[in-house]
């Protein structure tokens, strides 16, 4: 793919390699001469890319290759024109939603279809195993909990911090059900008990859990390199107490989109962690400490 990467730092486009999937993206201004500018490299890039596809007798699989635009809702609704982009024989238009590693994405970030795909699946197991619940043993039934619904609920679930307390609201009630199921409690039931003795956290401490996971594990050198670039440790310009905090810089925004990026919220929620969790030794100790700390703060 080396190839392939350099045909792509020449049009001065950023990319993502994963196994056969290839990402191009491009950050911009909403304005008629970036969009224009922005647009044309990426058409030189891909019909370039496809010459040298043709030439090395490979082929790319046009039928799932889709591009999108980012941005808030006036801002799409105030574009200059319709962007589209030529791919061979093929003209593609820009997506409302598309589906990236297993995360469905819409041109909002509002993740409102990501979690839709979810709530659809998870549901759908949940049927399953209630008609089978009673062939089953409570250990398997866990496991096969944990199998088709909480992976789903974790899976990229760092992309959902900020989400609307409505969509996460969704989420939630799936962990209800599940939870319900196991424990066989009714309806009716206040479910906070029943959560605290299944030594659950909720969905939105799930979600902080497995962001400050990931700001652990970029610390100390177990996470892409990308990832762990965009942290800073904090460096005060004179001796503080605060010098010896393990605190990560925080970096200042402008936008709502800037105050749920990653290297905004990963700094905002580590700062906020007891020293003693933050220099944990190892990430199974800290992982320990972390959700001790979370499950006390919701439930005590």
């Amino acid at each position: 793919m080396t190839p392939l990467s350099s045909i792509i730092r020449r049009h001065n486009l950023k990319y993502h390699l994963y196994a056969d999937d290839t990402q191009l993206y491009v950050t911009l201004k909403p304005c008629p001469d970036e969009m224009s500018t922005a647009a044309e490299g990426i058409q030189q890039c891909f019909d370039e890319i496809h010459d040298r596809m043709n030439s090395s007798m490979l082929g790319l699989n046009e039928d799932k290759t889709q591009f999108m635009v980012f941005g808030s809702k006036y801002q799409l609704n105030h574009l200059p024109f319709d962007p589209s982009l030529q791919f061979a024989e093929n003209v593609f238009h820009a997506s409302d939603s598309v589906r990236d590693l297993g995360v469905q994405l819409d041109s909002h970030l509002t993740m409102e279809s990501h979690v839709t795909s979810i709530c659809k699946s998870a549901y759908f197991h949940l049927r399953c195993l209630a008609k089978i619940k009673k062939t089953l043993t409570p250990q398997i039934l866990t496991q096969l909990v944990h199998c088709f619904i909480t992976s789903r609920l974790d899976y990229g679930n760092s992309l959902l911090y900020g989400c609307s307390s409505t969509i996460l609201r969704k989420l939630q009630l799936i962990q209800n059900s599940a939870a319900r199921l196991i424990t066989g409690t009714k309806r009716r039931e206040h479910i906070t008990p029943i959560l605290k003795n299944l030594h659950w956290l909720p969905v939105e401490n799930r979600i902080t859990f497995k962001i400050l996971v990931l700001t652990y594990r970029a610390l100390h050198n177990m996470a892409p390199l990308y990832l762990s670039n965009l942290l800073e440790k904090y460096h005060p310009g004179r001796a503080l107490r605060s010098g010896q905090s393990l605190n990560l810089q925080q970096p200042r925004t402008r936008t709502q989109y800037g105050d749920l990026a990653f290297t905004s919220v990963s700094p905002r929620l580590w700062n906020d962690l007891p020293h003693v969790i933050k220099s944990a030794e190892s990430l199974t100790i800290f992982k320990k400490l972390l959700k001790t700390h979370l499950f006390n703060m919701y439930y005590m």
